[in-house]
Parts: C-alpha cells; structure tokens; sequence
C-alpha cells in the first residue's frame, strides 16, 4: 500500500499539480488536459496549438500539432518510446526507485511493445506480425460479416433506442480478438468491462481512486491471462497465443513469462479498445451526415475510403509521446537529448496543409488515408489492417441492414484523454433491410 502510494504521488499526483500550475499560467495544452468541455470537442483549440511551428509549449513538453513534424518525430530513430518515469525530477525518480517497477505492468510499462525500443521491441513484434498480415486479415473477413450479422440479426428487440456502443461498436472487435487469441467468447462482456476499467492507464494525471480501479482491473486482466497460457501450454490451438507459448525466435529464444503476459494483453486491448473508438465515431459521423451515407449507398467501393476518413477526423487515439534519444534537429529546432515530444495526432490529421477543408468530413476524399491515426515508423499500429477491416465491414453491414438508424438523445462521451471515443451512442433502428441469402 505504502508503495502503490508513493509511486502514485510521484507520478500522477506529481503530474497533476504540474498540470494545474501550468494551466493556472495560461498554458493552453494544460488547459485541454483539465477540461472535459475541451476535450470533448478540442478541435478549435488545437488550432491555437498550430501557431506555434514546429513546437508550442505544453503543460510538461513540447506539444506539436503539424502533420509534417509529428510524422518526423514518429519516423525518426533519434527518438524512442517516451519514459516518463525518466523525464521526472530527480526527487520523483529517488521515489519511484523506492517505490520499486510496478508489480503487474499495463500497457505503457515495459515489457509492452508500446514501452520498448529495439532490440526488445524487434523481436516481441517479430513474433507477432504473422498473426496481422494481409493474408490473414483478409481470411478474417468473412468470419467478421457474420459475426457483424449475428449482432444485427439481435440488435433491436422492440423495446426502445439501443445503445449502439454496448450492443454492437464494442462487441464486434472483442469478438473477432477472442477468436484470434483462442479466448472463449463467453468471456467477450467481462473482457469489455476489464479494458474499460484500464483504459485510463494510457492518461497522466489520474486521481488516487482512479488510479487505484485501474489498478485492480490490470490485476484481473493479469491473472487472467496467466491462467488462460498455462491452459494453452497443456493444450495449445491454432491461435496466436498457442504459437507464441510455442514458438521460439530466431535464436531459439523464448519469451519469459512477464514478457509473454505482457505482449498478450497488449494484443488483446489494442486488438478492441481502439477498433470500439473507430466503429463507434463512424456510426457518429455517418448519423450526422446523411448526405455522406447516401453517397455511400451509391458509391458502396467508397466504405474502405470512408473508414480512412472516420480514422482522420476522430482519430482513436489523441496523442502519443516520443523521448529524444540524443540530441537532435527537427524542423530546424534543436531539441536536446531527453526532452518529452507529445505528437498530437489528432490535430495532425486536421492540418489544412495537407487536407482541403480539414474539418469537412469527406468519405471520398482522396487523400483521406494520409492520415497518421495509427502513428508512423517503427511502432506503427500493428493491427492497422484488422482495424481498417473490422471497421469496414461493421459500418457497412450497420448501414446497410438499417438504413434509416438515426440518434435517439446526445451521445456520451469516454472520460479518457488518450483514447476517443463514445461510451454511449443512443440510436433507433427503423426498417430493417434483409441481408441477402448466399448460396
């Protein structure tokens, strides 16, 4: 407990109060951290961040919103994964080496991929990319339109609006994931409440109580998981995870068990988190632009185009830091070893001088997927092209099946800084229009 208290305090409670004196100055970015009005629609705000080139000054960083310098940062091998913990003054570090490394890791502690560099990060990644190629993924089609279609086939029972994110945005992808992992689905609605209990970890800031319940539900997460590759190392399948417990690399190494927990789960939340984010601001979107659900219902070859562009105008995932490794130039600003670079990818895929009229929601716009929602270079998103699918074919068959869904009352938006998206989307379905039968 006394731990867990300290390593708190010298994070996010160390972070919190750097966030409100900042804001208290006038510092926009700190500003956007506090604020859930802002962040709900933080769009006009980015813009005050683009006047400053290629930097502005955040609340404990330098913050860059252009598409040019956050796709160099990404790019760049003179910048790694961001070590927060590292970037702190030297009495918070003394505290967090009392505290000691934390006993379960979430998704932005090492050993995960999203905490690592090479050589590490090669080789977790190495072992995980045949499960995410294009091959695979295109097998994978068919099976998720008619998992899309067994969630339709049951989404409206008669009895009023639906919340569309409980019933179908969120279940979707957890499905798809589970059978990729060889995870019962029976397990699917407590996975749900587990990733939506964690997600919070990818913020700064967080409050004692909140910490605490991501705490427990990366517990869970944990031990579950632990107990779920001991079953698959006396019974492996075909999955994923029976080819990782099994599979040695290329040097005949293996990964550790903390390693083989930790790269599980990151596949496991990354495989739905962001995927529920994407499904459920496209519905959004198209709800709000009846004349871009028509032009899709003529023009259906668009949907692929249109995913790129619901990933480009709500991008899934806010802002992603970089360290410099040494010191270095970007944009003709020197930026010396160590300093923290937030690359706010939500405002790069909003940059007028890369996208015509950026904030106009086009699902045929032809440069739709210069988008940087799934980061860029050496750590780009490795399910990029299972979400593009995934999110395809759950819009289309959505539409498609209930071509008169309209919102029944405001959305609600999750409390998250790093992850967007709606926990709530009421809608009512209308007529329905049945699929049609296969051979």
């Amino acid at each position: 407990m006394i731990r867990d208290t300290v390593r708190w305090a010298a994070t996010h409670g160390v972070m919190r109060a750097a966030v409100r004196r900042e804001a208290r100055r006038g510092n926009p970015d700190a500003a956007l951290l506090l604020d859930p009005e802002l962040q709900g629609d933080p769009f006009a705000h980015y813009e005050r961040l683009r006047a400053g080139r290629p930097f502005t000054q955040g609340a404990f960083s330098r913050v860059t919103v252009h598409h040019d310098v956050c796709t160099e940062v990404l790019r760049s091998e003179d910048f790694g994964v961001a070590n927060r913990d590292g970037s702190m003054p030297a009495p918070v570090r003394l505290a967090l080496r009392l505290a000691g490394p934390p006993p379960l890791p979430g998704p932005i502690d090492p050993p995960s991929m999203l905490a690592v560099d090479a050589p590490d990060h090669t080789r977790y990644r190495r072992l995980v990319t045949r499960a995410f190629t294009a091959r695979r993924v295109a097998a994978l089609r068919g099976r998720t339109e008619q998992i899309a279609d067994e969630l339709l086939d049951t989404l409206d029972d008669g009895s009023g609006p639906v919340d569309l994110v409980a019933r179908y945005a969120s279940l979707l992808p957890v499905t798809v994931i589970s059978e990729m992992l060889g995870i019962p689905t029976s397990m699917r609605e407590q996975f749900l409440t587990w990733g939506d209990g964690a997600a919070a970890s990818l913020d700064l800031g967080l409050p004692r109580n909140q910490w605490a319940s991501v705490q427990d539900n990366v517990a869970a997460l944990h031990e579950w998981m632990s107990g779920h590759l001991r079953r698959l190392r006396a019974e492996p399948g075909d999955d994923l995870l029976s080819s990782l417990v099994t599979t040695a690399d290329d040097d005949g190494s293996h990964l550790s068990e903390r390693e083989l927990v930790a790269t599980a789960l990151l596949v496991l939340a990354a495989g739905f988190e962001t995927t529920v984010n994407l499904i459920g601001s496209g519905a959004r979107l198209l709800l709000d632009h009846p004349d871009q659900r028509d032009r899709l219902a003529a023009e259906p070859t668009l949907w692929a185009n249109a995913v790129d562009e619901v990933l480009r105008v709500e991008s899934p995932v806010s802002r992603t830091a970089r360290s410099a490794r040494r010191d270095t130039v970007v944009a003709g600003a020197e930026v010396p070893a160590g300093s923290l670079v937030v690359t706010v990818i939500a405002g790069a895929n909003r940059d007028p001088e890369v996208f015509v009229d950026p904030d106009v929601f086009d699902v045929g716009r032809e440069n739709a997927r210069d988008h940087v929602a799934f980061s860029s270079g050496m750590h780009y998103c490795l399910g990029a092209a299972l979400a593009r699918m995934e999110g395809e074919v759950a819009l289309r068959a959505l539409f498609e099946r209930y071509p008169d869904l309209a919102s029944a009352g405001e959305p609600v938006r999750r409390l998250t800084r790093i992850l967007r998206g709606y926990e709530h989307l009421p809608v009512t379905t209308g007529r329905v229009v049945d699929r049609p039968l296969t051979a």
